[in-house]
């Protein structure tokens, strides 16, 4: 067996199928609070949380405890034999945090993708109608029905085709996606948007054949985009007219990232269906369908589970994860921290050697992303910046991965995505806009 990290890695570009993508040929071998360590020996400050789902830190001390405590009671209660007290007391956790009170009924999954499955065939079997309307820009995951409705990359479907028919797409209110000047008001994309809705619904999918709207109250691998507070209302108020369910995807979003536990809360839009997972059990697999005990009490028996689904110890996990939000006051931090992040950010783009390379910062919480200009778009896109350097975004992660920083990119566009932990210091999150800072410094200069 293969002992050395170069070696461990030779083994497993040599078995790990190539569909797997990843940001480092390297093993990932420790991890800590706000930091992981290599194979190799490089310990680095990690700002991706494994795509937003460590919230709490790797390896939260409270959180092992109560996985590893359930690990000597039951690993493997099965969801279709009996009920178990992790799953209950997991309810019980969740039900005050709901961003409404009518969220009363929930279905405990694995991943995100199943999530998102379960929540389309509920909106199916629920309204006895067929089919989804999805965002341009929308990520909602890699299994057959997430990927149908996932409209951020080709890369996810490209060769998988025909995908699960009846998805009609609308253009998320964001400049990109409309083409638009990025000074545009707010109140003119959404207007755009809601009109592409109201011919979708007259030229493409009538409401009585429309099951559902699926939308994600930020936008995830289409750009951290957060959704304006008026387009879900407006989406609510098309639901509620035609009898159509309003699907919010905070896979990515909920659990503190954006500042509050959901970031529909911002809003005070009432969801039909809500789907959770990431940060719910800190890097435990699960994921959740919550809606309204009136909706899924019309659901058949057996049509909803899985073999895994709510395990015993990532509902445990989950359970101590809601407890350290609560304890630590985690949510706080989130506010405390976000401020400094903005502020740092802001102030490299007035630096005049930055200036006109930063196209925006944007986001909400610990869920930010800076856009930068691009030589490479189409001519009419108007973050076209002819003398930009090519590749910024993915050129000062690397650069920032050399600096110790681990940083990711996000969408089509050349954006870079904050994903730290919502419980990270000031002094770490310092460190990391300081290494940020620097990298893009050098990036531009190169060209």
């Amino acid at each position: 067996m293969a002992t050395s990290a170069d070696s461990l890695v030779a083994f497993g570009q040599q078995h790990v199928t190539r569909g797997l993508g990843r940001l480092t040929e390297a093993v990932m071998a420790k991890g800590e609070g706000s930091y992981v360590t290599f194979e190799d020996g490089r310990k680095m400050l990690d700002f991706s949380c494994g795509i937003g789902v460590t919230n709490l830190g790797h390896c939260h001390p409270k959180v092992s405890k109560a996985a590893a405590d359930q690990c000597m009671n039951i690993v493997h209660a099965q969801c279709s034999i009996s009920f178990h007290s992790p799953y209950l007391r997991l309810i019980e956790k969740l039900l005050p945090i709901m961003p409404d009170p009518s969220l009363n009924s929930f279905f405990f999954w694995n991943s995100g993708s199943e999530a998102i499955e379960a929540s389309l065939k509920m909106a199916r079997q629920v309204t006895g109608r067929q089919n989804i309307i999805t965002m341009q820009g929308g990520y909602h995951g890699r299994t057959f029905g997430a990927m149908a409705v996932t409209k951020s990359k080709t890369v996810y479907s490209e060769g998988f085709f025909p995908l699960m028919p009846g998805v009609f797409a609308i253009p998320f209110p964001y400049w990109h996606q409309l083409g638009l000047p990025i000074n545009t008001s707010e109140e003119e994309l959404v207007r755009l948007s809601m009109y592409q809705l109201e011919l979708v619904l007259k030229q493409q999918t009538a409401p009585r054949d429309t099951a559902a709207i699926i939308v994600e109250p930020v936008l995830g691998e289409g750009g951290y985009v957060p959704a304006p507070a008026s387009f879900l209302k407006g989406l609510r108020a098309v639901c509620d007219k035609h009898g159509i369910l309003l699907i919010v995807d905070e896979v990515q979003s909920g659990f503190g990232r954006t500042g509050k536990y959901f970031n529909v809360e911002y809003s005070g839009v009432r969801p039909d269906i809500l789907t959770i997972a990431k940060g719910l059990a800190n890097g435990f697999p699960l994921s959740g369908v919550v809606s309204r005990k009136e909706l899924t009490d019309k659901l058949v028996p057996g049509s909803m589970g899985g073999t895994y689904a709510g395990n015993a110890v990532s509902c445990a996990a989950a359970v101590a994860v809601a407890n350290v939000f609560r304890e630590e006051k985690v949510l706080d931090n989130v506010s405390a921290r976000s401020s400094e992040l903005l502020a740092s950010l802001n102030s490299l783009r007035d630096d005049p050697e930055v200036g006109s390379m930063v196209v925006d910062i944007r986001g909400q919480g610990l869920m930010i992303a800076v856009e930068f200009a691009s030589p490479m778009y189409s001519p009419t896109d108007p973050a076209l910046v002819s003398f930009a350097p090519k590749s910024l975004a993915s050129r000062v992660t690397k650069r920032c991965m050399e600096k110790g920083l681990l940083i990711l990119t996000t969408s089509i566009y050349e954006v870079v995505r904050f994903i730290p932990p919502l419980n990270i210091s000031q002094g770490d999150l310092q460190k990391g806009c300081q290494i940020f800072a620097e990298s893009v410094k050098e990036v531009i200069r190169e060209g």
